[in-house]
């Protein structure tokens, strides 16, 4: 699936900075960032350790103010944590007592009106979530627990997880970074699917600048603390993308235009 160019905006910062901490000791993590992201889209943000990227998403999420400057999603103010939202990280985080299922079934036991219904409709719930399970490759391990998954296979579970409320936007912060090159691979082309088929819009944060040209209709590149966007890439590669995209010149290409900017930021 081709973005739309009339997309419309779900998510725009306007001259957004954010510090932790206050007063003399306060740290600046990102300054002055515009950026607007259309429904649907997938975004990639990289650059150096430290830039911002994670504070960005926490930005967007409502997990942690601006300092000044606004955020919006679907035109209305971020004052709070979304429940609009769901997040995957670099480590898995499931819970090692919980089969598969119970693991991605678990933010409906907390968010509201999920919470209320999943008692009394527990076995609609679970099909929806063995569904989804069995979508990114997991049929069959529905009732395992999370010692007995690889650590692809965990992270399949974890996005899971992240889209079993089908939130509007999914945010991803270094979720492949831990694996092998070939797992890598594999888990790109699942999210891909994924995106492709649900429309989801998704934030990625990555050091992986293959990843990001891979899977990202634009990429941002950061500045050094406090970070500031210092390049914005379209990403024209058609789509749907296979692995070996990532052998042509085009891709090549934009990879290491990145490489540039974000070797400039050292």
């Amino acid at each position: 699936m081709t973005l739309s160019a009339t997309a419309p905006v779900l998510v725009r910062l306007d001259r957004v900075t954010m510090h932790y901490g206050r007063g003399s000791t306060a740290i600046q993590a990102i300054d002055t960032v515009t950026l607007d992201i259309k429904k649907g889209e997938v975004i990639a943000v990289v650059g150096p350790s430290g830039c911002g990227k994670s504070s960005l998403m926490k930005l967007i999420s409502g997990l942690h103010p601006a300092s000044s400057g606004s955020v919006m999603v679907e035109d209305k103010p971020v004052k709070g944590p979304l429940k609009s939202v769901g997040m995957a990280f670099q480590a898995s985080n499931l819970l090692p007592w919980r089969s598969v299922t119970d693991n991605v079934l678990l933010p409906m036991e907390i968010v509201q009106p999920h919470r209320s219904l999943i008692r009394r409709q527990r076995s609609k719930y679970k099909a929806n979530a063995e569904a989804l399970l069995a979508q990114v490759g997991l049929k069959g391990f529905t009732e395992k627990f999370p010692w007995q998954l690889s650590g692809g296979m965990q992270q399949r579970a974890s996005i899971c997880r992240a889209l079993v409320h089908e939130p509007d936007i999914l945010m991803l912060d270094e979720p492949f970074g831990a694996l092998d090159a070939f797992t890598r691979e594999e888990l790109w082309c699942t999210l891909r699917d994924i995106q492709q088929a649900r429309g989801v819009t998704v934030m990625l944060v990555t050091h992986d600048l293959r990843e990001a040209v891979f899977l990202a209709d634009t990429v941002y590149v950061m500045s050094n603390r406090p970070g500031k966007i210092v390049k914005v890439q379209t990403v024209d590669l058609p789509r749907p993308r296979d692995i070996e995209v990532t052998y042509t010149q085009p891709f090549q290409d934009l990879v290491h235009e990145l490489r540039r900017y974000i070797g400039g930021q050292h």
